[in-house]
């Protein structure tokens, strides 16, 4: 099934979807990108004996909501392909609250239980909130590794485990059995994280990262870690126009063992994802297996790509 044009055809039967075209193209847009996170309800339903069509209601709602924070990322990070560069800021402030809102009746529109409804739309109501607070803490840039993990758990680990969460309940799963499922979501939430850190920091030409003085978890151990080539890595830091300097901070970032430390972070947390998963009792688990093994794959071939095997950092 096409689980976009489904949960775009979803969300027609709300009233004010269909009464605000700008709303509903940006939606659609977003649908013709085809983002892999749409597909993560489905798959966690999947799991547990369900159906994606049973989980459409589901991935509408986090459909509109990842909409949303997109939509105020892009702003708060000032991306030259943010929405509202072409719309303006209010309208982007506006259609993203009201997505936000869209996504919660998503629920209620549901064949669920009520029970059921209520347990998705306060889960995903707690994420927002926990999304939006990691939002606010983002923009003040993590100081110290303490800083950056607090951001993970509060901006990018709760979304996954809600998708996961509420697909697990759409499929007839227990809350305990959900409750694993989310578990699972915020640990896989973790390694995209890292994952985006270090593709981010090593992409050529330099990452808006570089550029705005942000501090990923590579650049951000570069930075604070006492190595040699700290200080010329600081040094480096003040000027990245010229691509030789990034290709230095970058090897840097190699030499100094931020690269290394981010990849033992990541298959630390993919180690304890594959064991929950072992732990949990359902019906199929190749797809949610799959999930985990996308993740690491992009990590072998960079450090392919540098000459390297991954397995040196997997013990």
């Amino acid at each position: 099934m096409d689980i976009f044009q489904s949960t775009v055809e979803y969300l027609s039967a709300i009233p004010v979807f269909e009464s605000w075209p700008e709303l509903k193209d940006l939606l659609k847009r977003a649908a013709s990108r085809k983002p892999r996170a749409w597909w993560l309800p489905g798959i966690a339903c999947r799991s547990v004996g369900g159906s994606f069509e049973q989980a459409i209601p589901a991935s509408a709602a986090l459909a509109c909501i990842q909409v949303s924070f997109v939509l105020v990322d892009d702003m708060l990070d000032k991306d030259p392909r943010g929405e509202y560069h072409q719309i303006g800021e209010a309208q982007v402030a506006n259609i993203a609250s009201a997505l936000q809102a869209l996504g919660l009746e998503a629920f209620f529109l549901s064949n669920s239980s009520s029970s059921t409804k209520i347990s998705m739309a306060r889960s995903t109501n707690q994420m927002i909130m926990s999304t939006t607070f990691g939002q606010y803490l983002d923009v003040k840039n993590p100081l110290d590794e303490a800083d950056y993990w607090q951001i993970v758990d509060s901006k990018s680990a709760p979304f996954f485990g809600t998708a996961f969460y509420v697909g697990g309940l759409a499929g007839g799963a227990s809350k305990n059995v959900s409750e694993k499922l989310k578990q699972f979501g915020y640990l896989y939430g973790e390694i995209i994280q890292i994952h985006d850190d270090l593709n981010d920091a090593m992409a050529i030409p330099a990452n808006p990262d570089w550029m705005q003085n942000r501090s990923p978890l590579p650049i951000l151990y570069a930075r604070l870690v006492d190595h040699p080539s700290r200080p010329r890595f600081l040094e480096l830091c003040q000027n990245l126009s010229q691509l030789e300097a990034l290709r230095e901070a970058q090897d840097i970032l190699i030499r100094c063992g931020a690269v290394s430390y981010c990849v033992d972070q990541l298959l630390r947390r993919h180690r304890t994802a594959q064991k929950l998963l072992e732990s949990i009792p359902l019906v199929e688990n190749k797809a949610m297996n799959e999930l985990l093994e996308e993740l690491i794959t992009p990590v072998r071939r960079l450090f392919q790509s540098m000459g390297e095997s991954l397995s040196v950092f997997s013990t």
